[in-house]
C-alpha cells in the first residue's frame, strides 16, 4: 500500500502578507476571456447525470443544474452562457455535461448555443452516457461493436487515458457483477468512425472479435471537445467510481474548485478489555443486556499478545495504522484475576508507538439514560414525577477522566481531545432515548473532549454537542461477540434470514433497511465466500467515495480467527491492484477526520449561499470565500500561492485546504497548463440531430450494498 506524503500548510499570516499585494496585477491582459469555475449540468434525470452531480457534490465543486424535464427550467443560449465583466467576456461556466452527446429536438437552438459558446470558449463537454454513432465520433455498434450487458467484465484504461485524466489509475476497471439474476451495466463498445479525430481512454474487448470498444474517449471536432461515455451507470457502482475523477479532471483541465481523496480509517474497540461471546444455542449473547436467557457460560474473547504481534506486522505490510479505541479497566481486572500478570497489556504499551490510541472510558460503562433491562428490549428508566432519569455528570467525567490517567500512567501517547463512548452511548439512540444525554456535553467541556464518535448507521451527520463535534463511525458488519468465522456466521444468519428458514426474523420485520438471505449461509464456507465480499464492497465503497468517515471493528476480530483481516486486506489490496502510486489511500486520525469534515460542511454552505467567487484568466486563478471559511481547490502541480506552493499532491495534482481572510487568493498557474488544447475539425458531422434512446437496465438503480445489509 502506498502511503501518502503531506507539504507544510500555508499559515493565515504568511496569506495576510501575501495578500497584501494587488489581486488586479495579474490580469493585465484585458482580451483574455474570464472562465468562472463552476460547471454546467443538463439533467435527464438519468442515472448518469446524477452520478457526475454526486461526484461534484462529494467534492466541493459547483455547479448549476437544469432539469430538462422542468417546464420553468431557464432557456440555455447565448446569455445564458455568457456575459462582460467589466469590459472582459466572461464564460460562466467552465465544463458543460450533457445526458448524451445531443439531448435536444432536432434543429434545437439550445444545442446551437452550447456549440457556440464550447468553440468560442474552448469549453468542454462530457456527454454523461451516450449512443455510439457518428455524431460521437463513433461507428454504430452494428458495425462490428457490441451492445449489451458488461457485468463482470474487465475494461482498461489505455496508454492514452493514462497518460490523460486517468492516470491515477493502474490499468484495469473492472464491471461489476453482484448478482447473476440482476443485469447490472449496459453498453455500447465501437471503434471510432473514419475519418473521426476520436481518442479512446477506456476500452473492453468486444466479444466475438479481436477489437477493442471504446467505453470513454475523447472526440475532437469542429472546434470543439466531448468526452464520449458509452456506458450508463450510477454513482454507487465501482465502475463509475474508479473514473470518476478522470472525467471531472478530462471537463476542467484540473482546475477547479473541491477536492477529492481516497480515505480509509479503521477504529479498534475494546482493546485491554474482553468482548462477550455470541452463544450458537441461545441466539443471543451472555452477558448483553438483551440476552435474558443467560444461562450459557462465560467465554469472552480477548486479545493476545500473538495478536498483536499480528496486527503490528500486518500494518507494516499495508503502510497502515489502526487506531486502538481502549478501555484501561480491562488490564486492571486482568491483572486482579491472574495476580498481577496481563500478557497483553505489557505487550501493547512496549509496542504502543506502532498505534494511534482513542479514549473509550474506562469501563466501557453505558452513559446515556440508566437503564432498565429487566425488559426486552431495555427502556430508560425514569424519576418520580415520570421524566428520564440521566447517567450523571460526574459519573461520565470520572470514565474520561480515569480511563486518561491509565493511559497516562501506561505511557501511551493519547490526544485527549478525541473521545469514543462505550456503544456510542450519551448521545441518542432510538427508540428508547429520542434525545443526547444532557450530562453528556458539560462531561465532555470539563475534560476537554472536542472530537465524539457517532454511529453513522443510526447518526449518520456530524453535528455538535456542546463544544465537541461528533465524528460519525461507520459499523463493519463483522460482529463485536465473534472470535470464530463460524460464530459470525451463526450470528448473521440469525439476524438475516426469516422465521421460516430458522432466522430471528428481523429482516422480513424491517423490509425498508433491511433484506433476507434467500438461504442461511453454510456456517463453514458463508463466511469467505458470502459475508467478506460483501463487507469488503460495501467498505471499498465507502474509500472510493471521497468519504473519510472511518470505520470501526473490535479488538475480538483481531484474535482468535482473526475475521476482520480478510475484509481488510479486501479493501487495501484491492484499492493497491487499482490505483497507481501516485494515489495512496490516506488514513486520518480521528481528530482530522472531525476537521475535514467540518470545513467541508462549510464550504458547501458558503458555496449554497452564494458566498464564493472563483474563476480562471489566462494563467491565474482568483477565489474568494468569506472569512474564516477555508477554501478546497484542486489544481496542476506547481501551482503558485504567491509565490508559495500550492497544496499538497494526490493523484497526480495539487490539492488542500486554505485559510481564507475575505480576500481574493490569487494563484499562478504553471505553463504548461495555460493552453486549452485544440479541438481539431474533424468530418464526421456535428451533433445537429437528438441522441437517440440509450438502454438503462434496472440494475443500475441499484445502491453498492444490494442486500441492505
Amino acid at each position: 500500500m502506498k502511503r501518502i506524503t503531506r507539504t507544510s500548510t500555508l499559515t493565515v499570516g504568511a496569506l495576510i502578507a501575501a495578500l497584501a499585494l494587488p489581486a488586479g496585477a495579474a490580469h493585465a491582459d484585458t482580451t483574455a476571456p474570464r472562465i468562472d469555475l463552476r460547471v454546467l449540468l443538463v439533467s435527464d434525470g438519468g442515472p448518469s447525470t446524477e452520478a457526475i452531480a454526486a461526484e461534484l457534490d462529494d467534492a466541493g465543486t459547483p455547479y448549476t443544474e437544469i432539469d430538462l424535464s422542468r417546464s420553468d427550467r431557464p432557456t440555455i443560449n447565448a446569455a445564458f452562457l455568457a456575459d462582460t465583466v467589466g469590459g472582459r467576456p466572461r464564460a460562466k461556466f467552465q465544463a458543460v455535461v450533457l445526458p448524451n452527446d445531443n439531448p435536444f429536438a432536432a434543429g434545437s437552438a439550445e444545442m446551437a448555443a452550447l456549440a457556440a459558446y464550447e468553440q468560442t470558449y474552448a469549453i468542454p463537454q462530457v456527454d454523461a452516457y451516450t449512443y455510439a454513432r457518428p455524431e460521437a465520433g463513433l461507428q454504430y455498434p452494428v458495425a462490428g461493436g457490441y451492445s449489451g450487458s458488461l457485468d463482470g467484465v474487465q475494461a482498461q484504461v489505455t496508454a492514452a487515458g493514462k497518460a490523460g485524466p486517468f492516470g491515477y489509475l493502474e490499468g484495469a476497471v473492472p464491471f461489476e457483477d453482484n448478482s447473476p439474476t440482476v443485469p447490472e451495466s449496459y453498453a455500447y463498445l465501437s471503434t471510432p468512425a473514419a475519418g473521426a479525430d476520436f481518442t479512446p481512454y477506456v476500452d473492453a474487448p468486444i466479444p466475438g472479435t479481436a477489437k477493442r470498444g471504446s467505453l470513454v474517449g475523447e472526440y475532437r471536432h469542429d472546434g470543439r471537445r466531448e468526452l464520449v461515455v458509452t456506458f450508463v451507470y450510477n454513482q454507487y457502482q465501482e465502475q463509475f467510481r474508479l473514473l470518476a475523477r478522470g472525467i471531472v479532471e478530462w471537463m476542467t483541465g484540473g482546475v477547479h474548485l473541491g477536492a477529492s481523496r481516497n480515505y480509509f480509517a479503521v477504529h479498534v474497540d475494546d482493546v485491554f478489555a474482553a468482548d462477550d461471546r455470541w452463544d450458537t444455542q441461545l441466539n443471543c449473547t451472555p452477558g448483553d443486556v438483551d440476552c435474558t436467557n443467560d444461562s450459557g457460560t462465560p467465554n469472552p474473547i480477548r486479545m493476545t499478545s500473538a495478536d498483536v504481534d499480528y496486527a503490528t506486522a500486518w500494518q507494516n505490510s499495508h503502510h497502515f495504522t489502526f487506531d486502538l479505541v481502549f478501555n484501561g479497566s480491562g488490564s486492571v481486572d486482568q491483572r486482579e484475576d491472574n495476580n498481577g500478570v496481563d500478557q497483553l497489556a505489557d505487550k501493547l504499551v512496549a509496542d504502543r508507538n506502532q498505534f494511534r490510541w482513542v479514549n473509550h472510558t474506562y469501563t466501557h460503562a453505558f452513559l446515556g439514560c440508566e437503564q432498565d433491562t429487566t425488559v426486552v428490549p431495555w427502556k430508560c428508566t425514569t424519576n418520580p414525577d415520570g421524566s428520564t432519569k440521566w447517567v450523571s455528570r460526574n459519573t461520565i467525567s470520572d470514565e474520561i477522566a480515569n480511563n486518561r490517567a491509565w493511559a497516562l500512567a501506561s505511557g501511551l501517547p493519547l490526544d485527549s481531545s478525541e473521545l469514543v463512548t462505550g456503544e456510542h452511548s450519551g448521545l441518542k439512540v432510538l427508540p428508547q432515548q429520542p434525545d443526547d444525554n444532557p450530562n453528556l456535553a458539560p462531561a465532555l467541556a470539563d475534560n476537554g473532549v472536542t472530537w465524539l464518535a457517532s454511529d453513522s448507521s443510526r447518526d449518520p451527520g456530524q453535528r455538535r454537542v456542546g463544544g465537541a463535534m461528533t465524528v460519525p463511525r461507520y459499523p463493519m458488519n463483522v460482529f463485536y461477540n465473534a472470535g470464530h468465522a463460524a460464530e459470525e456466521v451463526d450470528e448473521y444468519n440469525w439476524l438475516y434470514t426469516s422465521r421460516a428458514q430458522g432466522g430471528s426474523g428481523v429482516c422480513e420485520d424491517n423490509p425498508a433497511t433491511t433484506t433476507c438471505l434467500p438461504a442461511p449461509l453454510d456456517t463453514s464456507t458463508g463466511y469467505t465466500g458470502y459475508i467478506v465480499p460483501l463487507e469488503t464492497r460495501i467498505a471499498l465503497g465507502h474509500v472510493l467515495s471521497n468519504d473519510p468517515k472511518p470505520h470501526f471493528i473490535h479488538q475480538s476480530n483481531l484474535s482468535e480467527d482473526r475475521i476482520a483481516y480478510p475484509v481488510l486486506n479486501g479493501v487495501l489490496d484491492g484499492y493497491n491492484a487499482l490505483f497507481a502510486d501516485n494515489t495512496p489511500v490516506v488514513n486520518l486520525r480521528m481528530k482530522d477526520i472531525g476537521t475535514e469534515l467540518q470545513r467541508r460542511a462549510a464550504w458547501q454552505a458558503a458555496l449554497n449561499a452564494g458566498q464564493v467567487t472563483a474563476y480562471r484568466i489566462g494563467s491565474t486563478v482568483t477565489i474568494q470565500a468569506p472569512a474564516g471559511v477555508a477554501s478546497s481547490a484542486t489544481l496542476p502541480t506547481g501551482t503558485r500561492l504567491m509565490g508559495l506552493t500550492f497544496g499538497t499532491p494526490y493523484a497526480g495534482e495539487m490539492s488542500g485546504w486554505t485559510p481564507s481572510i475575505g480576500l481574493p487568493l490569487v494563484l499562478t498557474l504553471p505553463e504548461t497548463a495555460t493552453k486549452a488544447p485544440a479541438a481539431h475539425a474533424a468530418h464526421p458531422a456535428p451533433a445537429t440531430r437528438p441522441a437517440p434512446a440509450v438502454r438503462v437496465p434496472a440494475g443500475v438503480k441499484q445502491t453498492a450494498s444490494p442486500t441492505g445489509h
